[in-house]
């Protein structure tokens, strides 16, 4: 029989360490136990599991390093397994982590809501197996943010489109976020795609994508 290779990533040492003795006694191989998403990323290059079970908050900034990390490994290998664990909702980064590899192969539970083992497992065997398991909670959520237009924005797109919003340039913005002029152009220009404007002059739809941040957080 198969095992099921899996990378942990959790901060917390004594929470990692329960987890993967659950995991472990359940016949799933941990074949890597890591505390950040930079060794989450190296542990993933080096093992090749089936599944990453990770932490959304983890250092050095403890907001949504793991999601992030998560979100990047997904679109480098969109039929890796990955279920996120977390103690709240972070929505920009949710929505693209359920939205990569076609949505299959992928899980956001909220830790709290756990309250079962087995069914907790029987979870994480359904998304290696090419299902999708979301806690109700965070489906409420993010539904609530697909009523917003920017909601398909991620968080470095929206922060973009603020700047856009006060009139910078494209090598202005690149200034403030220390970043190439190239990136931003590619950051505004997936802003432009996924607020549906239509293609025509680049200044109008400048013009009205900062229409639409205005509509969208001006009450």
């Amino acid at each position: 029989m198969h095992l099921i290779r899996v990378v942990l990533a959790e901060d917390g040492v004594l929470l990692r360490a329960g987890l993967a003795g659950l995991l472990e006694r359940f016949g799933f191989e941990v074949v890597a136990q890591v505390g950040d998403a930079d060794a989450l990323t190296v542990a993933v290059e080096q093992t090749r599991p089936d599944l990453v079970v990770t932490d959304i908050r983890m250092p050095p900034g403890f907001t949504d390093e793991g999601l992030r990390a998560a979100v990047a490994l997904r679109e480098f290998d969109p039929k890796l397994a990955i279920v996120a664990l977390s103690q709240y909702v972070e929505r920009s980064y949710a929505a693209e982590l359920l939205d990569s590899g076609d949505g299959v192969r992928v899980g956001y539970l909220l830790k709290d809501r756990i309250v079962d083992v087995e069914d907790f497992v029987a979870m994480l065997r359904r998304v290696v197996a090419g299902g999708t398991v979301v806690d109700p909670q965070v489906i409420r959520q993010l539904l609530v943010r697909r009523r917003d237009p920017l909601a398909r924005l991620s968080a470095r797109e929206r922060e973009v489109l603020a700047l856009v919003a006060e009139g910078r340039s494209n090598a202005a913005i690149a200034a403030r976020l220390v970043v190439t002029e190239a990136a931003v152009g590619k950051h505004v220009g997936n802003i432009l795609a996924k607020l549906d404007l239509p293609p025509t002059e680049d200044t109008n739809r400048r013009v009205l994508a900062v229409l639409t941040y205005l509509r969208a957080t001006v009450s």
